[in-house]
């Protein structure tokens, strides 16, 4: 072979094996990974053929020949018995099939029973067990050698200090992974950002983490768990199991914990199958997995065909896609949601990832963008998972360019031009031109024309779609200048239906002050706001020019209340389209002001059935007089109406000495 060739491969060879040095020394000595396990994987397998390519330039250092990380020097030091080796990997059905060939041929048969078992995304370690007690136990390591995590394994909850059962083995060591499960990661990330500490990238981070703290009260705190995988060793007179699936049978019942979603079956049809029926599940299962493992059952015929330089022949572990990888923050956009909502967005260069071409990635919002500190020009690593939105999982920054340059928040919204506003005590920035925005139109209008608001019949989604698609209505004031002409040339949209809409909208027209004003959508007024806002102020420009303090007089609002009102008010936008709707012809009685009412500042809570008026006649008549209903009892409550059957509520008011009225008396203070 040409020497050139040659010495081109020994430069890439050097330059793979200190970048993937360095990547094993952040996964395993750090626990803090640099790049997601696809881009590792395709580093490693580079490295493999061109060591297959040019066997001369193989060394004993070389990352091929080992497993992992050095131990810590921190911990002490346990040698393996048995080495912890990893295991080959196959990322298509054709590398599974040529595995299961090499096992046939190994064998001398025309088909193998497999030991199929979901692949862990935790911390291997072993465990050594003397007479049943557990005596110690130990991380992987180089896979020769590891760190003694005994004090901090005797702190996992379902890892037995005491095997269970009679005629337990003199000497066992088994095999697993310490991992945490998903619901338990989440609990401790969101306990871990409470007390303003580090929070982790993963469970298998937060798993790796908790196991390697040097004081195992920390790890006590931490809620992880056991799987046992395997055993690597008995005691010579006491072996276990004639398969892998018998052994771990044994170690079940001996009360280790073991998966349940483990299965032996036939030939590679069966591995596969398997496979698909895990891809399926993976979602849904309580911890994470990045793939499956396949073993051959028979025991013996593991030892007959034995292993290579760094894992065993007899297994293999078959790798879903890829659910992280890297690529490149090409820009920054901010999408509008319907509600309004501003949403960062980054524009990917395009990358295969979780099975299908990635090129948006959510950023959630401003305060997440500046925490992960994601820049136009950087490299991320982003993560898709089953269905779910691809993320941005983390910034590699020493790859940032020079150029890039931390991300804005629009002051203006990128639709419409509406001012963006952000309250102090939320993360989402939102835009203020809810009437007129085209991102918020359709939600605009379906809040507009709903029962408790405009009540508008016959006005449901897909009539709306329609009307924004087709240009017809591009604020809800263009309700009110449709024709019967138009509509009926909408889908599903005869004569009759058009002019019965037409009839809708027209009889809308005659509304209340309250109804129009929760209509208006507003951010964080409801009906109820909505009724106070109207007794208190009676007319709505008075309304539009209240100030926050003014608005702070009403009650029930408060400062978050009013500062939406203020905006929605201050944006142009929204200010015509309510000009444009009263000119259309939309009004209400007048409504004298809350104070202005016999029962103004009054507070009223019903109890019991009246004989004479609904409950919720009475309630009207208590508002249409400047009064207000709520549903508990309190001291700032003024009466209680009381009917036949009255509940506790009856109670609590003579508790609290508040005025007590029957029917009659009631309706007394009415008239």
């Amino acid at each position: 072979m040409p020497a050139a060739n040659q010495a081109a491969a020994a430069e890439r060879i050097a330059q793979l094996r200190a970048e993937i040095e360095k990547h094993d020394y952040a996964y395993y000595v750090l626990d803090a990974p640099i790049i997601p396990d696809a881009e590792y994987d395709k580093l490693f397998r580079e490295l493999v053929a061109l060591e297959a390519a040019y066997p001369e330039l193989v060394t004993p250092d070389s990352p091929t020949q080992r497993v992992g990380g050095r131990p810590l020097p921190e911990f002490g030091e346990l040698t393996h018995r048995v080495p912890m080796l990893s295991l080959a990997n196959a990322f298509s059905a054709e590398e599974v099939e040529a595995f299961d060939r090499r096992c046939r041929e190994g064998l001398g048969v025309a088909r193998i029973r497999y030991a199929c078992e979901p692949k862990f995304d935790g911390l291997a370690v072993s465990l050594l067990y003397e007479n049943g007690i557990f005596v110690r136990g130990a991380t992987r390591g180089d896979g020769y050698r590891g760190e003694d995590v005994t004090q901090n394994l005797r702190t996992v909850r379902n890892l037995p200090l005491r095997l269970k059962g009679e005629a337990l083995p003199r000497f066992l060591e088994v095999r697993g992974e310490v991992l945490m499960l998903k619901r338990d990661f989440a609990r401790l990330n969101a306990r871990q950002a409470e007390l303003g500490e580090k929070t982790f990238a993963n469970p298998r981070n937060a798993a790796a983490g908790s196991l390697r703290q040097l004081d195992p009260r920390v790890t006590a705190k931490r809620p992880l768990r056991f799987y046992a995988y395997g055993v690597a060793e008995a005691s010579q007179e006491d072996r276990i199991a004639k398969s892998h699936s018998e052994a771990m049978a044994k170690l079940m019942a001996w009360g280790l914990p073991v998966v349940a979603e483990r299965e032996v079956v036939e030939g590679v049809e069966g591995l596969l199958a398997y496979y698909e029926r895990m891809a399926r599940k993976r979602q849904d299962l309580p911890y994470d997995i990045d793939g499956v493992v396949y073993k051959v059952d028979d025991l013996e015929a593991q030892e007959r065909l034995g292993f290579v330089a760094r894992a065993p022949r007899f297994a293999i572990a078959h790798k879903f896609p890829a659910q992280e990888a890297l690529t490149v923050v090409e820009a920054i956009e901010v999408q509008v949601g319907r509600t309004g909502a501003l949403t960062p967005v980054a524009r990917l260069s395009p990358v295969f990832v979780g099975g299908v071409t990635v090129t948006n990635a959510t950023l959630h919002n401003e305060d997440e963008v500046h925490r992960k500190d994601v820049r136009v020009g950087d490299t991320v690593i982003v993560r898709r998972a089953g269905d779910v939105i691809p993320e941005i999982v983390s910034v590699v920054h020493e790859r940032r360019p020079p150029h890039a340059r931390p991300f804005v928040m629009p002051k203006t919204c990128p639709v419409c031009g509406s001012a963006v506003e952000k309250p102090a005590s939320e993360a989402i920035a939102r835009c203020t031109g809810g009437l007129y925005c085209p991102a918020q139109r359709k939600q605009a209008i379906l809040h507009f024309a709903s029962r408790r608001a405009m009540d508008i019949e016959g006005l449901g989604e897909k009539l709306v779609d329609q009307l924004v698609e087709r240009g017809l209505v591009k604020s809800v004031a263009d309700l009110y200048r449709l024709t019967a002409h138009e509509l009926s040339s909408l889908e599903r949209m005869g004569e009759k239906s058009a002019q019965n809409l037409v009839t809708a909208i027209e009889k809308s027209k005659a509304t209340t002050l309250s109804r129009f004003i929760y209509a208006l959508g507003i951010r964080n007024v409801g009906e109820a706001t909505a009724k106070d806002l109207a007794r208190h102020f009676g007319d709505i420009k008075a309304l539009m020019n209240a100030s926050a303090d003014q608005l702070m007089a009403v009650p029930e609002v408060g400062p978050v209340i009013a500062e939406s009102i203020v905006h929605f008010f201050a944006e142009p936008h929204n200010r015509r389209v309510i000009d444009e709707l009263l000119s259309a012809g939309v009004h209400w009685p007048h409504e004298k002001s809350a104070e202005s009412g016999k029962l103004a500042g009054k507070t009223f809570v019903l109890t019991g059935t009246l004989s004479s008026l609904t409950r919720a006649a009475a309630k009207a008549a208590i508002e249409a007089a400047g009064g207000k209903v709520t549903e508990s009892v309190s001291k700032k409550t003024d009466f209680v109406v009381v009917g036949e059957e009255p509940g506790s509520k009856y109670d609590k008011a003579r508790a609290l000495g508040v005025t007590v009225l029957d029917e009659a008396q009631f309706l007394e203070l009415l008239r």
